[in-house]
């Protein structure tokens, strides 16, 4: 599968959020976990990708649908800020 360069960047912000679970990110691209993980080696630097999977598997995050409260309905918070390019946006 070809992923363009717009994809991937909104894989890696799918994969950051905390409330993002990995079934999400598979059902809109069709990447299950193992395949996220090898993207986010392939496209963050180590430290990034260190820090990444140390909070992924911390219990913080919630990336799986298993883990998850059954309340929690939605993949992010309804104030957080638009993330473009993987930085913040300044609107």
């Amino acid at each position: 599968m070809s992923l363009d360069e717009r994809a991937i960047d909104r894989i890696i912000e799918m994969a950051w959020e905390d409330r993002t679970p990995f079934e999400a990110i598979e059902a809109q691209f069709g990447l299950p976990e193992k395949e996220v993980i090898k993207l986010m080696r392939r496209e963050l630097k180590r430290s990034s990708f260190n820090r990444w999977r140390k909070r992924v598997n911390s219990g913080v995050s919630q990336k799986h649908l298993k883990k998850r409260n059954p309340e929690i309905d939605r993949f992010k918070c309804s104030r957080q800020r638009q993330i473009t390019g993987n930085k913040i946006s300044k609107r």
